[in-house]
């Protein structure tokens, strides 16, 4: 044995090509959500994009839950491009009802995914927050604006677990089914130095330990542990030495998987592995007749596969 293991508890549910998931959060949720994608089962990712802190994490997810949909006095004009503090720099555009559309077309996409979703992962990075001093909002995106228009500080233990009391009793509400997976993100932020970066992760390990002792159907994916205590190496890492490489994103899926996904789920898995592979492959000719053959056969496998799964993505 090269290494120790980080012990998973099993849960009392298995995910399969019937589940519905959505992922909120940081980096890591776009890591796992984007390996979920690339295999084909029924998965949304950040809807608003990116969000790094529980409070960004937990206003995506309300908005949702109320489908409610951004207004023009939300918007803000900022370096040639109307913005949403509150979303991803890629919903941003130089006219206003673009901007609006691309923003509440993905609210409206998540809000029905999250009605019906199996499971709902949030991954939270890191427990510093900024507040916009013109509204007293905390945001999930500054867009550089100058910094003296933001208040930055560091969420307490008790002020995530008020947030997220009420979130969870919203969601249950929402959607009764609902399983909440929690993770903290394995990505060093570094701006505080290596002390500031414990202790903004204490604080969400703390809070989220708090929150499983009180909810049901709350459960908790080690990937920060995992990182640190299974691969304490830097060849782990990318060239930055604080983002994971993707031999890491790749291994925690491995664990990911094995974890939550059923058996008959990784055996339809592999099918599918082979019909990507298949697909994604390009020949100098591809209007070569065998390779065309070969093509319309994965389309089928997939197809037969979607027949008894109808979830899985084409």
């Amino acid at each position: 044995m090269w290494q120790t293991l980080v012990t998973i508890e099993k849960p009392d549910f298995v995910l399969d090509y019937a589940s519905r998931m959505m992922l909120v959060g940081s980096c890591f949720a776009e890591n796992m959500g984007n390996k979920l994608r690339e295999n084909r089962f029924a998965v949304d990712i950040n809807p608003c994009g990116i969000a790094y802190n529980p409070e960004s994490v937990a206003q995506t997810v309300k908005r949702l839950i109320e489908n409610r949909l951004v207004t023009e006095n939300e918007l803000i004009w900022n370096k040639g491009k109307w913005v949403s503090l509150f979303h991803h720099g890629s919903f941003s555009a130089v006219d206003k009802e673009e901007c609006l559309e691309r923003i509440n077309k993905r609210i409206r996409q998540g809000a029905e995914q999250l009605k019906n979703a199996d499971l709902l992962m949030l991954t939270w990075g890191t427990s510093w927050v900024y507040r916009y001093k013109a509204t007293g909002n905390i945001v999930s995106n500054c867009h550089r604006f100058p910094a003296d228009e933001f208040e930055r500080y560091r969420l307490s233990v008790s002020e995530i677990t008020e947030t997220y009391d009420c979130l969870l009793k919203q969601l249950k509400q929402f959607n009764p089914a609902l399983k909440v997976l929690f993770t903290i993100s394995p990505i060093r932020h570094w701006k505080d130095g290596a002390h500031g970066n414990q202790l903004s992760k204490s604080v969400l390990l703390l809070a989220i330990d708090e929150l499983l002792q009180r909810w049901q159907g709350v459960y908790y994916f080690p990937s920060y542990e995992i990182v640190l205590d299974e691969l304490r190496d830097y060849r782990f890492y990318a060239d930055d030495m604080l983002h994971i490489s993707e031999t890491t994103v790749e291994y925690l899926w491995t664990r990911f998987k094995e974890t939550f996904l059923s058996s008959e789920a990784l055996l339809v898995m592999k099918r599918i592995e082979y019909i990507n592979k298949g697909l994604g492959h390009r020949p100098f000719d591809e209007t070569n007749q065998d390779y065309v053959a070969f093509q319309n056969r994965l389309l089928d496998e997939l197809e037969q596969l979607r027949s008894k799964y109808p979830l899985i993505t084409r």
